[in-house]
């Protein structure tokens, strides 16, 4: 099978190119290589994945270049991981959202529509579509209308405009909300990856809401397993349904923060000093996925415990720190 894989230089699409490879897929992938954080991280993981997959240097909202690139390379499924992650930085950055998420993914959608190859779409979204809401574990029958960020919004947007183009065009798509991804070769911007870095350097860490939050970590090769499955399982709809479902994929354990921060403190080997700051805006208290509905039609079980995915990633960060 032939997979073209959307921001194939970020932590996501890096993982899956990397399984896809190994299982003897081809396997095609564009990226932007955005600056959002250190182009070296990108470039060196492409540099790992080497000849396993090819990388063009194309922007999905280019739509024009993209939609040539995707009629002349005729994959069998795509897989749309590029996007502009963060809540934070959307608050300070709109437009950037606007540009990767909304037009991003409707160029995804476009070159779907025409493409006379690709049998269905696999796309991420993300947990933060839920909203800061009490009603826990999220269920993907939850109503997803209250986004607490711009980046939310986007995500959730998304996924409206994919059910719609399900329903215009018949195009075949199934969309993954993934729930805070950690690992080796991760994101230098998320919480863990900060925590560990602070702690190294002997520097404050910041922790927020008094650190009265709980995440569903997702250790990044269960949810690779998932994307994996996606790809590998043309969808099967009924002839009524609408060509479109979405999906938790999560750990759904809900650990507190206060307990990943202890973790990485063992591992580091040395106590961090905690700075306790408020909320953040775009924030959300808790997240915790219902993978209920994923196993039943995909059989995915996620098998990585918090401590273990941790040891992990702070094992490679040191050698990642010896190369500079």
């Amino acid at each position: 099978m032939k997979v073209l894989i959307t921001g194939i230089a970020g932590f996501v699409g890096f993982h899956t190119a990397r399984a896809l490879s190994a299982k003897g897929h081809e396997v095609v992938g564009v990226d932007s290589l955005s600056p959002y954080y250190g182009i070296g991280l990108k470039q060196a993981r492409l540099e790992a994945l080497g000849d396993r997959a090819a990388f063009h240097e194309i922007s999905v909202a280019d739509r024009e270049r993209f939609g040539r690139f995707v009629e002349d390379e005729a994959p069998d499924v795509m897989v749309h991981l590029a996007a502009q992650p963060g809540v934070r930085h959307s608050i300070e950055h709109p437009f950037d959202y606007a540009e990767a998420n909304l037009l991003g993914h409707l160029s995804v959608l476009e070159a779907c529509r025409h493409s006379k190859s690709i049998r269905h779409l696999v796309y991420a979204s993300s947990s933060s579509v839920y909203g800061d809401t009490s009603t826990v574990p999220f269920s993907e029958d939850q109503a997803a209308v209250e986004p607490v960020s711009l980046y939310a919004a986007t995500k959730r947007a998304d996924e409206l405009m994919s059910s719609s183009y399900a329903h215009l065009y018949g195009l075949k798509q199934i969309g993954l909300r993934f729930f805070t991804v950690y690992g080796a070769w991760g994101r230098p911007d998320m919480a863990y990856w900060m925590f560990t870095q602070r702690i190294f350097d002997g520097e404050p860490i910041r922790v927020f809401n008094g650190g009265q939050m709980r995440r569903d970590m997702t250790y990044v090769d269960d949810v690779v397993a998932g994307v994996v499955a996606a790809i590998e399982t043309a969808p099967d709809f009924a002839e009524a349904e609408r060509p479109h479902r979405v999906y938790n994929v999560g750990n759904s354990t809900p650990e507190p923060l206060m307990d990943m921060i202890n973790v990485i403190e063992r591992l580091v080997g040395q106590p961090a000093e905690k700075i306790m700051e408020p909320m953040q805006p775009g924030d959300v208290t808790e997240t915790y996925a219902d993978i209920s509905r994923f196993q039943a039609d995909y059989g995915y079980v996620p098998k990585t415990r918090m401590e273990d995915g941790l040891a992990v990633f702070v094992d490679w960060y040191r050698d990642w720190r010896q190369r500079g």
